[in-house]
């Protein structure tokens, strides 16, 4: 099998996902638009040499439905024979994809391939798209089917993660966030979002908020109590008996902020981009993916990391960086408990808690956090994951060329 090597990764900085964020007035075609032709311009691409555009989409209706993928290639004015598929893996969409993109030229399939995604969640709502699971009594009750803040909450009582855990992880993914921002750590990646008539709109991550401390966030309610008294948390407890309560710890502030975003990654073989004169900048050692069990959900990156650190011969103590998406302060937490990790090797730059999770972007756009953190860092080897709804992991390691 040939190599994939990753020749430029982008992103749009994330806008807060409500009718007041930055980029609400942008559409979902646009930004996915915009992203394409990023990787097009800043890489003097000719674009008939891309076989195929792989997008995540969480929520592929109504503006993001019909295969946005394919109609982003065409909006960017790419060659038409580029060919475009959007997947859904939830939130680790924009990581499957990505990967997709990967084994298409691993295979010989692809000679150059694009993965990445995009989710515009203040006009296309979380859940908008539904889904039997949460909702057809014949699956949701043989699975103990509970939404996520409860699952997140199951982790940390389950694994002794108390919510000054959670909250203090919180207040260092905001402060690591903003230190990437003020060092220019992002700079090589973001590429700023603009109008029809070509003015800057949002050229930052604006949901951050760095001056989050221990103290403003003890005075957040947790936010799934709630739901948990209506039922849910009886559901779990019968999945996991040896819970006797549900400590909810989790809160708007140390979980995913909801924000608007898209991604791309160029992959391609060597042959290819020397072919096109372009710079290999990591190659793709392997990836893989993992179901888990979904009333507890969350802790599949755990299982996901020691299957492909398994099928790669290596170790724990083999990779120099961990990316996790930010899902949930304790799933962080959990996995670094698993695999005996130290916080200074994971979410160097910070994560979703501060910067936000536009769910079918966000894989691309923390793979290409890494590919720019080991060039920054001069480390070797990074490992990028994501939990993923209805109990799943999907993980990817990369080493830098």
């Amino acid at each position: 099998m040939a190599d994939a090597y990753i020749f430029d990764a982008v992103r749009t900085p994330r806008g807060k996902g409500k009718a007041s964020g930055s980029l609400h007035e942008i559409t979902s075609l646009s930004l996915a638009t915009q992203a394409l032709q990023a990787l097009r311009d800043r890489n003097d691409l000719d674009t008939s040499k891309v076989d195929d555009v792989i997008l995540g989409c969480v929520a592929p209706i109504g503006e993001q439905g019909s295969d946005i993928a394919r109609t982003a290639v065409l909006n960017a004015e790419y060659a038409e024979s580029v060919a475009g598929v959007q997947v859904d893996r939830f939130c680790a969409s924009g990581l499957e994809a990505c990967n997709i993109a990967a084994a298409k030229v691993m295979t010989g399939e692809a000679d150059m391939a694009i993965g990445g995604g995009v989710e515009a969640m203040s006009r296309v709502p979380m859940g908008s798209n539904g889904g039997a699971w949460p909702s057809d009594p014949s699956v949701a009750i043989k699975t103990y089917f509970a939404p996520q803040g409860i699952s997140a909450d199951l982790i940390a009582t389950k694994y002794g993660i108390s919510r000054d855990d959670v909250d203090a992880y919180a207040v260092e993914s905001q402060k690591r966030a903003a230190k990437s921002w003020a060092e220019g750590r992002f700079s090589k990646s973001v590429v700023p979002v603009k109008d029809q008539m070509g003015a800057i709109i949002l050229d930052h991550d604006e949901h951050m908020r760095p001056d989050a401390d221990m103290q403003s966030l003890a005075g957040l309610n947790p936010s799934f109590a709630g739901i948990g008294g209506m039922g849910f948390d009886e559901v779990v407890k019968q999945r996991y008996p040896e819970i006797e309560a549900i400590n909810h710890v989790h809160h708007a502030g140390n979980s995913s902020g909801i924000v608007d975003g898209a991604s791309g990654v160029l992959f391609g073989t060597k042959e290819m981009g020397e072919a096109l004169g372009l710079k290999p900048r990591a190659r793709v050692k392997g990836f893989a993916s993992i179901g888990s069990e979904p009333s507890i959900m969350l802790t599949g990156p755990e299982f996901v990391t020691s299957k492909l650190l398994k099928k790669l011969g290596m170790e724990a103590s083999d990779i120099d960086l961990y990316e996790l998406n930010e899902a949930f302060a304790s799933v962080v937490l959990r996995f670094m408990q698993a695999h005996d990790i130290s916080h200074d090797k994971i979410n160097v730059n910070g994560g979703a808690i501060a910067m936000g999770h536009p769910l079918g972007a966000t894989g691309g756009m923390i793979l290409g956090t890494m590919v720019d953190e080991l060039e920054r860092s001069d480390k070797e080897t990074a490992l990028v994951t994501l939990c993923v709804g209805a109990g799943m992991g999907t993980a990817t390691v990369i080493e830098r060329v």
